[in-house]
């Protein structure tokens, strides 16, 4: 019994090390609430339907991956409140008001996860620290892919969900190609900040 209790608690402790924001004491901070926030968004989201939990629920996805990415505490704790102010916009119809904001959640959003798929991919928890991270062009072009892979599975979300599901989802094809652009671009820029962090990491 002892054994397993053992091992209940290493399980619990190695959750809680994945999961942990590291870095200053506010970016830690500001990474607990946006978590929290986003949990509640989630019982929030029922006052919408089921569109709204299915969104919701997309967004606790991303930010487990973001809070799993081996990156500073303050990019990870920025993510965080990206992806919960992208929710709320889309639920309060934000973005059917300002019309420029889609455009910044597609650049911001899409770079954000291309840089945690990165993370993910060449760090923690997938493989050991510090393994063999490549050159800064290795970085840029890697994180530039997939976010151009990111952008086009998200539009054909936006798809799927004006087709099947609400038709009040605006698609079309200059801002399917817009969002496209952008998108490809915030991860571009991503890319290039990955690169830097990379190589301050590397420099004795």
């Amino acid at each position: 019994m002892v054994e397993v209790g053992s091992g209940r608690s290493t399980l619990g402790d190695l959750a809680r090390a994945s999961l942990e924001v590291r870095g200053p004491l506010w970016a830690r901070r500001l990474a607990d609430a946006a978590t929290g926030l986003a949990v509640l968004s989630l019982a929030a989201g029922l006052w919408w339907g089921p569109v709204a939990v299915a969104l919701v629920a997309l967004v606790l996805l991303g930010v487990v991956a973001v809070r799993l990415a081996d990156l500073p505490g303050p990019v990870q704790a920025t993510g965080l409140v990206a992806l919960l102010a992208s929710a709320w916009a889309a639920l309060l119809e934000g973005y059917q008001t300002i019309g420029w904001l889609d455009v910044v959640a597609h650049a911001v959003i899409t770079g954000l996860l291309a840089a945690v798929a990165t993370a993910l991919l060449t760090g923690p928890p997938l493989r050991p620290a510090r393994t063999a991270p490549g050159s800064r062009a290795d970085a840029v072009l890697g994180t530039t892919a997939i976010g151009a892979l990111l952008a086009v599975v998200w539009e054909i979300g936006e798809w799927v969900g004006h087709t099947y599901l609400d038709p009040a989802i605006h698609v079309g094809y200059d801002d399917t190609v817009g969002d496209l652009a952008v998108g490809v671009l915030g991860s571009l820029v991503a890319g290039v900040l990955v690169a830097r962090a990379r190589h301050r990491d590397r420099t004795p």
